[in-house]
């Protein structure tokens, strides 16, 4: 889990990996919860709050979430 504030020292194209890396994650674990795979749920919460961190960052400065795919 990244801190806001090394989230915000980050370069434009290291945040959009990582608003990638969280997008991708996050999916992951909603798959494995749904197949009843996933034993640790708090991970679920967890990886909501690093998306919403990067994409509050990315926000600020200006890049369109919706084109980081």
């Amino acid at each position: 889990m990244a801190a806001t504030h090394d989230l915000r020292d980050c370069t434009t194209d290291e945040l959009e990996s990582r608003v990638r890396a969280a997008r991708l994650a996050l999916f992951g674990l909603r798959f494995q919860h749904a197949g009843g795979e996933l034993e640790n749920t708090a991970g679920l919460r967890s990886a909501k709050r690093e998306l919403a961190r990067t994409l509050t960052v990315a926000r600020e400065r200006g890049i369109d979430p919706e084109k980081i795919r």
